[in-house]
């Protein structure tokens, strides 16, 4: 039976490239000569920090202009507030969100159903399973989908005839 999976998840690849050039970028800027700032990544997260708040929201924005240069999708990045120490110090914490979240699975589970195509979804851990007996239905479902929006960035894998 034809299936499909609708996920959310971050291309890591394309967020290491994005760091390193945001790395660059910062090494090369006069505002950050003397500045200690440092962007490190994590499992599911990016860490960066800075002497004070100006720097941290100008590190903010060159990191998130190089993502979004990178085509990873910005719906996926949670931002923290950022953190002020007494002395000035300043850290943030930019979230990846990777896979759906149940609430927004349901969402869009129901967005499916409200199409009135013979197809049917299970939620699946972090993702939702498509499937139907006919082909353009599920490219139809897929069409749909990508005409509505949502809080998250949705890719399409596991395409199977």
């Amino acid at each position: 039976m034809p299936s499909f999976d609708v996920v959310s998840e971050v291309d890591m690849m394309e967020v290491k490239n994005a760091l390193d050039q945001a790395r660059k970028e910062l090494a090369n800027r006069f505002d950050f000569r003397e500045a200690k700032a440092e962007i490190i990544l994590e499992k599911d997260s990016i860490q960066l920090s800075a002497i004070d708040q100006f720097k941290i929201t100008a590190l903010e924005e060159i990191v998130l202009g190089k993502l979004a240069r990178r085509n990873v999708s910005l719906k996926n990045i949670e931002r923290k507030d950022a953190d002020i120490s007494p002395l000035g110090h300043a850290r943030q914490e930019l979230k990846l969100k990777q896979g759906l979240e149940t609430d927004i699975a349901k969402i869009i589970c129901q967005a499916i159903r409200d199409t009135k195509l013979k197809v049917q979804t299970q939620i699946q851990d972090r993702q939702i399973r498509v499937t139907g007996k006919n082909r353009d239905d599920l490219q139809e479902v897929i069409t749909v989908l990508r005409g509505k929006e949502f809080s998250v960035a949705l890719n399409y894998t596991n395409f199977r005839a």
